[in-house]
């Protein structure tokens, strides 16, 4: 069997090059309380101000573009996802006059949704698992044609999420930086953004939903049955494959995060920062806060990946008595 080749530090290059123009260059936000809080220069990168309401759409906008500048007759798109990345291939696909068709979960956030839906894609709701969807893709490709936009397995997914990295570095050069963990796209780019820098990079995952550390633990990928958690868009099953081999031996730690710490840095990032963000963003901060207590790094960049957000969750999280749901 071949080797497959890996993308590097220069995909992600000129997957930035690629991007310029077409998606937002995010803030890195500072907030003196949440530095004061961490013991640590916390320096966040506000990707729930992207397009789309995430850095997903990083990905989706190099992997979309170039399949339609390659013609060939294609007229449409496939993507599987928890919400964010489908969103994303709709509006890469709408800006390309391609058709869209996303598989989201059964129980996939009604917001997320409705905006896929809005920005033009048919919408399929199959199973709670990547393998429920995965199997509706392989069905809808062999009766469409249309290509899979992976969001995950997908090596320009990978190296355009690997962009928001890549400016992280660029404008603020921070020690280390962590970056939430579902399927393994976002870590894995940021492993390739940070290639040769010497900045540590950190994954999250909610307690239960740990496919990535797991894999690390054991070497090769290991399926877990993901527990409930705030955290929507960090709960595949499985880690990717093309991820996981980018970041097995990159030296990369991944932290665990609960719901109860992940609810507490949804709730600074809104009084502090004054940014919504979802859950699954709000994860890099719990992280970020955990690693930050070892006292080890001074600055920390946070990946703050998106703000997409059931309004009814803001109240809950927001709550008098700052329980979970």
């Amino acid at each position: 069997m071949a080797t497959r080749v890996l993308p590097g530090r220069a995909d992600v290059e000129a997957a930035a090059r690629y991007l310029a123009g077409k998606v937002v260059r995010t803030p890195v936000l500072q907030s003196p309380a949440l530095d004061a809080l961490a013991g640590a220069q916390l320096l966040i990168k506000a990707e729930n101000l992207q397009a789309g309401g995430s850095y997903k759409m990083r990905g989706a906008t190099v992997a979309v573009g170039r399949v339609a500048d390659a013609g060939g007759g294609v007229t449409g798109v496939i993507a599987q996802s928890t919400g964010n990345h489908a969103l994303a291939v709709a509006l890469a696909a709408r800006r390309h006059g391609l058709a869209a068709v996303v598989v989201l979960p059964v129980d996939a956030p009604a917001t997320k949704i409705a905006k896929a839906e809005e920005a033009g894609a048919r919408v399929i709701l199959a199973g709670t698992t990547v393998e429920d969807r995965m199997t509706v893709v392989r069905e809808l490709q062999a009766s469409t044609g249309h290509v899979v936009v992976d969001a995950y397995d997908h090596p320009d997914v990978v190296a355009g999420q690997g962009t928001a990295t890549l400016e992280l570095i660029e404008d603020a050069r921070p020690e280390a930086i962590v970056v939430p963990v579902g399927g393994g796209g976002g870590v894995a780019g940021a492993v390739l953004a940070a290639a040769g820098t010497g900045i540590d990079v950190y994954g999250v995952e909610p307690v239960g939903c740990d496919s990535l550390a797991r894999s690390l633990e054991a070497g090769r990928r290991v399926a877990v049955e993901p527990a409930p958690t705030l955290a929507d868009g960090l709960r595949p099953s499985l880690v990717g494959a093309l991820p996981f081999d980018i970041v097995r031996d990159a030296g990369v730690e991944v932290v665990r995060v609960d719901d109860a710490a992940i609810a507490e840095a949804f709730r600074l990032v809104l009084m502090n920062l004054k940014l919504l963000a979802e859950p699954s963003g709000a994860a890099a901060l719990a992280g970020a806060l955990q690693i930050a207590a070892r006292g080890t790094h001074r600055t920390i960049g946070v990946l703050l990946t998106g703000g997409n957000i059931e309004a009814d969750l803001v109240t809950r999280l927001m709550s008098a008595d700052g329980r979970t749901p």
